[in-house]
Formats: C-alpha cells, sequence, structure tokens
C-alpha cells in the first residue's frame, strides 16, 4: 500500500480496490462530495461498475459567525436544520440565507451535471467519496443529507485522511474506508504528486462520461 498517489485517478484506482465488495450491486451508488473528490469518485465507480455522481448541498452559515452553521439545504428543496443553532437565528435570517444557498446550489448543480435529476438514494448504499478528509465536515454533513435521500447505508471512502476526521465521521456514517491515515495530516500535496483544482468543465467531462443515475453538488461540488 502506497502512502503517496500520482493523482486523484490514482487515488481513486487504489481506493476502489478496498471497496471491491460493492462492485457489480445495483443497490450502490458513488456519490462525489466535492469538486477534488470528483476524478476519484470516477475511477471508483469505473471500478466498481457502478453509476457515478455528485452529491448537491450547501451547508447553512450564520452571518455573524462563519464557522457555526444552523442546517443545509439539498436536492429537490431538501432542508435539514441544526434546530440548537437554527432557534438562536431570526426566521427572517434564516429565510435569507437558505434563498441565497438554494440559488448557489441550483447555479452549482446545473453546472455539475445540467439538466439531469437528483439521485435516487431511497434504499440504496450510497458510496461518498472525497479525495482527502482533513476534518471529515463535508463528508459528515453528506451522510446526514443521504440519508434525508433516502440511503440504507452510507460509506465514506477517501485515500487519504487525518486520523481524528476517520474517528468522527466513523461517529455518523455506516463505515469509513480510508487507506492511508497519518497522524500528522499535511497538505494534499504531500498524498498527491499532482493535484489541480477541479473546474466545472473537469466536472461535467468525468460525470458526461460516466454511466449515471443523476446529482450535483457543492459543498459537494464547490
Amino acid at each position: 500500500m502506497t502512502d503517496r498517489y500520482r493523482d486523484r485517478t490514482h487515488g481513486g484506482a487504489a481506493l476502489a480496490r478496498w471497496l471491491a465488495r460493492f462492485g457489480g450491486r445495483a443497490d450502490v451508488a458513488v456519490l462525489a462530495v466535492s469538486r477534488g473528490g470528483v476524478p476519484v469518485a470516477a475511477a471508483v465507480a469505473e471500478r466498481l461498475a457502478a453509476p457515478l455522481d455528485v452529491l448537491v448541498f450547501r451547508q447553512l452559515v450564520v452571518p455573524w459567525s462563519p464557522r457555526l452553521t444552523f442546517g443545509t439545504v439539498g436536492p429537490g428543496g431538501l432542508l435539514v436544520l441544526a434546530e440548537e443553532v437554527a432557534a438562536r437565528v431570526d426566521p427572517a435570517v434564516q429565510e435569507q440565507v437558505v434563498r441565497h444557498e438554494t440559488g448557489q446550489l441550483r447555479r452549482l448543480a446545473s453546472a455539475c451535471r445540467g439538466d439531469r435529476p437528483a439521485p435516487d438514494l431511497l434504499g440504496r448504499t450510497a458510496l461518498l467519496v472525497d479525495d482527502e478528509l482533513v476534518t471529515g465536515a463535508t463528508a459528515r454533513t453528506g451522510c446526514v443529507v443521504a440519508r434525508e435521500l433516502g440511503a440504507r447505508r452510507v460509506v465514506v471512502a477517501a485515500p487519504v485522511g487525518a486520523t481524528e476526521a476517520v474517528g468522527q465521521t466513523n461517529q455518523v456514517a455506516d463505515e469509513v474506508v480510508c487507506p492511508v491515515t497519518p497522524a500528522a495530516f499535511r497538505a494534499l500535496g504531500r498524498y498527491y504528486d499532482h493535484a489541480p483544482d477541479v473546474s466545472d468543465t473537469d466536472v461535467a467531462r468525468l460525470l458526461g462520461g460516466a454511466s449515471m443515475t443523476g446529482a450535483g453538488t457543492v459543498e459537494g461540488c464547490r
């Protein structure tokens, strides 16, 4: 096992070997939860013969406290509130933030997947894929969204991740698959020889060339 990958596609190919038991199953969907996760997820989906998509969601940030979120918006008008935090945010402010983030979600989802519908996760196993788990916050939010969309089982997978992030994500996901977990996590470039930014064009190209059943993201296609 390597602790370094040539690029995200190589990382996805390596990760797919750890996910081989999900291959060829009709109930499995592979969903990227970030732009950087799309090339990784594409390689995983190809090797597992599974549909590829991206999971669209936007976190609702408290305007006066950027590190605090009071909920998430997702596909099909999905709204999940963190009740304790939301109770401290004026309803009018909530409405304004929800409206703005919903607009952002629609714009970015369109850039990622055009007119294709949101994924049907009802009763399925969702493999949520990213290129790294630094804090795991995006993946954990993705778990909540996937369950709200009806996923029966949620598995988070990444080629590399911080030990603490993997542990925290394990508390939310049914399973976390992360082959490389350095105790002292460093920058992405430590684990990938080549990891440039992933553009909307890259995302559209990768999704367009895959077997698909629809989706998109922002925290998940940001």
